[in-house]
């Protein structure tokens, strides 16, 4: 798996929907600074959201999040200031000594990445790794409290690491405990950002690609936590081998969107759905055989709630509140493409 700094989180359709929350710090140093690239850069993320940034110009841990700022004292800041400059000059060192086993000149980058995740059933995962160029160096493995290497350079740093057990022990007590309750800390100080939830707006669309062929593309819009099922079906049956998956990408609001496409001969009589999922949210847009009308189905798991929308043309929902406690069908005109 290749570790890069995300500036911008992409996350893939994921075929399970059950939410978790995650904190995650990136660290980042390069040889050769400049150019608007800072010689040492550490950014938080909770879940897909910044929370905190520091870089070698400002010399400065700083909060991204207002409910950050709002809820640590000053003197956290100061604190974890003082730490990451520390870690500036430990990134400077750890990276010319890499460019020195490896016979490097030039531009090359180090990374860090160490975080932990809280699933929906209350398990939690731990992880920390290292990447040299962009690609795996060594990652640690707390169950064991060893090292893996990808290489005969990152079994020097293996050596050197696993020889120190009571910094092996600290990375462990840290991903298991102190990980976590920061995560759960966090998640109660951005609670009305971090645990809303905004279901999909979602849309089927189709176009014919080449002569005899057409493409069905279900895309999601708007929607909030980005975890999302997506799904074409034919005649009932999953389409896992001939669909097209777009990455998760944010929308820029605070929300996220996502695509998936299918192709099929234009003279095809089989009945093809998309089905979606996002929390406690199902929906199916069915393209019925001959016709371009779409049936929309949207229904709350926890309850008995159905809400059903015929839709003449290509058809959408924009599920923005709470449905009523009844069943209604409703007539609207084909959005434009």
């Amino acid at each position: 798996m290749v570790l890069l700094l995300p500036l911008l989180i992409v996350f893939t359709v994921k075929r399970s929907v059950a939410r978790t929350h995650s904190l995650r710090y990136f660290r980042l140093g390069v040889s050769e600074p400049g150019h608007g690239i800072p010689e040492f850069l550490s950014v938080g993320y909770v879940d897909s959201h910044p929370i905190t940034t520091y870089d070698s110009v400002s010399r400065l841990k700083e909060p991204r999040a207002p409910w950050m700022a709002e809820h640590l004292a000053p003197d956290h800041w100061e604190r974890y200031t003082q730490l990451l400059r520390g870690w500036q000059q430990t990134f400077k060192v750890e990276l010319e000594r890499l460019q020195r086993h490896y016979n490097h000149s030039g531009f090359h980058t180090y990374q860090r990445m160490i975080g932990c995740e809280m699933l929906e059933d209350g398990s939690t995962t731990g992880f920390l790794q290292y990447a040299y160029d962009g690609q795996d160096f060594i990652i640690f493995d707390k169950d064991t409290l060893s090292w893996t290497a990808v290489d005969n350079v990152a079994h020097i740093t293996k050596r050197a690491w696993e020889a120190n057990w009571h910094e092996l022990q600290y990375q462990k007590n840290w991903l298991e405990e102190e990980c976590i309750a920061w995560l759960k800390r966090f998640l109660e100080y951005g609670k009305d950002t971090l645990q809303r939830t905004e279901p999909p707006l979602v849309k089927v669309s189709r176009k014919e690609t080449f002569p005899g062929i057409t493409t069905l593309v279900c895309r999601a819009y708007g929607f909030y936590p980005p975890e999302i099922s997506m799904i074409w079906m034919k005649n009932g049956e999953e389409m896992i081998q001939e669909m097209d998956y777009g990455g998760i990408l944010p929308s820029g609001d605070g929300t996220y969107q996502t695509w998936v496409s299918v192709e099929l001969d234009s003279e095809s009589s089989d009945l093809y759905s998309c089905h979606v999922e996002h929390c406690d949210v199902q929906m199916v847009l069915q393209v019925p055989q001959g016709s371009e009308a779409i049936l929309l189905v949207v229904k709350a798991v926890s309850g008995s709630i159905v809400l059903a929308m015929i839709l003449a043309g290509v058809g959408f929902l924009a599920w923005r509140r709470r449905p009523q406690e009844k069943n209604e069908v409703i007539y609207l005109p084909a959005p434009d493409q």
